[in-house]
């Protein structure tokens, strides 16, 4: 079982910057891609991010492309999403979740644990 645990949300301005983290415990693949998520009140859950096993490869959703960066510590077995220009249209429930896969994948089918996520607000 795999165990993943959001931190960092919080409420911020348009233009600053946010870093969210995500912690991950319990038995897992340890070659696994993570990746970010986010769920809007009303939306569908949208990819953010993604990163391999040992942090050589990204893939990020067109919406964050220049804006957001996502980077891993295994050691620490933490993923971390840094958020720097944020948009009123980044307000969002951030959601972790490890893949299935190696490859940094954009595919929620791809991804077999979730974690319950961290609000981020951004005001205008």
């Amino acid at each position: 079982q795999v165990q993943l645990m959001e931190s960092g949300g919080g409420l911020v301005q348009a233009g600053d910057s946010l870093r969210v983290s995500c912690a991950a415990s319990g038995r897992a693949r340890s070659l696994s891609a993570m990746g970010w998520f986010r769920q809007a009140p009303g939306k569908e859950r949208e990819f953010v991010a993604a990163i391999t096993w040992d942090g050589r490869s990204t893939n990020y959703g067109d919406s964050v492309k220049g804006r957001f960066t996502i980077s891993r510590d295994n050691a620490k077995n933490t993923v971390y999403l840094q958020m720097n220009n944020l948009k009123p249209a980044d307000t969002a429930l951030y959601v972790c979740a490890r893949a299935r896969v190696t490859y940094a994948s954009g595919s929620q089918t791809d991804y077999g644990w979730w974690g319950q996520g961290t609000q981020v607000t951004v005001s205008s």
